[in-house]
């Protein structure tokens, strides 16, 4: 999603700037311009004296435009951050005993524990991600269980069964997790 949304962003803001631009271009090189371009000619500028000044007398001016801004640099600040922070663990370091240590890619990993979680009797369906460092990683697992299903033995069993497993194979003790449970949605019962 933060991808598509990056994209999305970035598209707007360059054809803003091209359209910008090639305003200014096409009105600062002396050509013939539509009456609708927003500039006249080479000695046009972007906002009049008059334009600049037209709102400053008026109450309301200063707190929106202190408003606006302010949520700009806020927006801004959010989408940096957002850009920093890795959510999902590329690839994680696989001890192979030889001193050299192997590469895995998070997401096989993360497919294998899905496969297996939603193997188990009473889930219905299982998501997984890893995070964390490549030597270190976390996994968060949501399971949707079904209604019979027990949540204290689907726990259990993922601990042991698929997080053990998971652990073992990529030379760990112990592959930390959080795990959210969901209930699955069922019909009434109906009796007759």
């Amino acid at each position: 999603m933060l991808k598509a949304a990056n994209r999305i962003v970035l598209g707007v803001m360059g054809l803003a700037l091209l359209g910008a631009g090639g305003a200014a271009l096409a009105a600062g090189a002396g050509l013939a311009v539509p009456s609708w371009w927003p500039f006249d000619g080479p000695d046009d500028v972007l906002l009049s004296e008059a334009a600049r000044e037209r709102w400053r007398d008026q109450g309301w001016w200063w707190p929106v435009v202190i408003s606006a801004l302010a949520v700009t640099v806020l927006l801004a600040l959010w989408w940096l951050v957002a850009q920093l922070r890795r959510r999902r663990l590329a690839e994680l370091l696989v001890d192979t005993g030889d001193g050299e240590g192997a590469l895995l890619r998070g997401r096989a990993l993360e497919g294998v524990l899905v496969g297996e979680a939603e193997a188990m009797q009473g889930v219905g369906r299982a998501a997984v991600a890893l995070s964390g460092d490549r030597n270190e990683p976390t996994a968060r697992v949501t399971l949707r269980v079904e209604p019979e299903a027990v949540p204290a033995e689907v726990v259990g069993r993922l601990a042991s069964e698929v997080l053990g497993q998971a652990a073992a194979s990529t030379g760990r003790h112990s592959l930390p997790a959080e795990v959210r449970l969901h209930s699955a949605k069922h019909a009434p019962h109906r009796v007759a």
